[in-house]
């Protein structure tokens, strides 16, 4: 079996190993077995380590049946190799597994609050708390407990106990193995069974920084960084400040604001906009209705309107035009889109006639006597979707026919 050295020492960035075993899985990935392995296998809630074996990358390292798997980008030979850990994202992890215990012991102590889950993502980690909600004055509060652990730089200490051991000990919850049990404890705060990689001290983890939260099921989800990983999330946030800041013509402290404002304008306009919109088809409406009224029939296509403008242009004829028979149609890049209907007094149905149109663009759609819509695939020019349609009116009607 593989002695793990990153039980013995997390800090460990460099090792001498021999290959035991070169193989493929069954998906035909390849993969290296060592005599002994300072990579972390994914586990825990924590994400794998990467490196190299002598010059070949190590990309991906899993624990399958107790061996373990180090998938490596070229085959190696079975001798002896210095290895080498990528040591950023080794401890980026020690800083975020670590202040995980440390944000989660903090929510049950203040609050009662459980740790149900943990995910250490690439930017960012999260825990599922068995909440139904959370204020941002609980968070405050956590948040600052947390921070005041870090700075009172207690040790983190690693151990290994029997399960007879165990009730020595006030864990935060109950261990999911009954033998070789290591524990990690922080004195007088957290007490938990884990098999991940953590830092000599809460020190080490520098910060804590909750972003957000949210309801996930019956669990509130937060998500937070750790240690220099709240520099970055700083950095990037300065960075959208500082750009935001001339573009709204106001200073940071007034970005809130200014764009509070901007949004209420935005709101205002697009009313104006429909509004305006709304007398256009209205007036629009009204000229199809004069030029129809005559033959009382009205065609008309359209290549800028959606199904929506269609549906508001069409309940306006048919209100207005009480023995009018209509066909609407938009025709855009890839499809064909239709509404026909009638006046109260109109001699043709609007189910049944859309019904006979449809097939023609395989088209799906319904609707009642009155007025029925649907779309299909551009197999025609609207021109030609029109005339066809004309061809079967006649089956139900024989109107004069013009197009206006």
């Amino acid at each position: 079996m593989t002695e793990k050295l990153f039980y013995i020492d997390p800090y460990l960035k460099e090792f001498n190993a021999k290959v035991l075993d070169v193989k493929y899985d069954e998906n035909g990935n390849l993969y290296a077995v060592l005599d002994q392995t300072a990579f972390y296998p994914t586990g825990g809630g924590q994400p794998h380590d990467i490196g190299t074996i002598g010059n070949v990358k190590v990309t991906d390292v899993q624990e399958i049946k107790g061996e373990i798997c180090h998938y490596i980008e070229a085959p190696v030979s079975l001798e002896a190799f210095v290895c080498k850990i990528d040591w950023n994202r080794r401890f980026d992890h020690m800083q975020q597994h670590a202040g995980q215990h440390i944000l989660t012991a903090a929510f049950e102590e203040i609050f009662g609050l459980k740790t149900v889950s943990f995910h250490l993502g690439k930017e960012l980690c999260t825990i599922d708390l068995a909440a139904s909600d959370l204020t941002e004055e609980q968070t405050m509060k956590v948040e600052k407990r947390a921070n005041d652990v870090i700075l009172q730089n207690k040790p983190i200490i690693t151990k290994w106990v029997t399960k007879e051991e165990l009730s020595s000990y006030s864990l935060r919850k109950e261990t999911s193995v009954k033998e070789n049990i290591r524990l990690v404890i922080i004195p007088d705060f957290d007490y938990n069974g884990c098999g991940g990689t953590h830092p000599k001290s809460t020190g080490e983890v520098a910060s804590i920084k909750i972003l957000s939260w949210e309801k996930q099921r019956n669990h509130i989800r937060v998500s937070f960084v750790c240690g220099n990983r709240v520099l970055s999330q700083l950095h990037e946030k300065q960075r959208i400040l500082t750009s935001l800041s001339p573009l709204l013509n106001a200073p940071q402290n007034g970005l809130e604001h200014a764009v509070k404002q901007l949004l209420d304008k935005e709101k205002s306009l697009i009313k104006e906009l429909e509004n305006l919109k709304g007398k256009l088809i209205q007036q629009e409406a009204e000229e199809l209705i004069r030029k129809g009224s005559e033959q009382n029939l009205i065609t008309a296509i359209y290549y800028d309107k959606n199904m929506q403008e269609l549906q508001k242009l069409a309940r306006i004829i048919a209100e207005k035009g009480e023995k009018l028979v209509f066909l609407l149609v938009n025709e855009s890049e890839e499809q064909l889109q239709i509404v026909c209907g009638k006046g109260k007094n109109g001699e043709v149905s609007a189910k049944e006639w859309i019904a006979t149109i449809l097939p023609l663009i395989n088209g799906k759609g319904g609707g009642n006597e009155f007025l029925a819509q649907g779309g299909g695939a551009k197999h025609m020019r609207g021109e030609e979707l029109v005339e066809k349609a004309l061809t079967c009116l006649e089956s139900f009607v024989n109107p004069h026919q013009n197009t206006v």
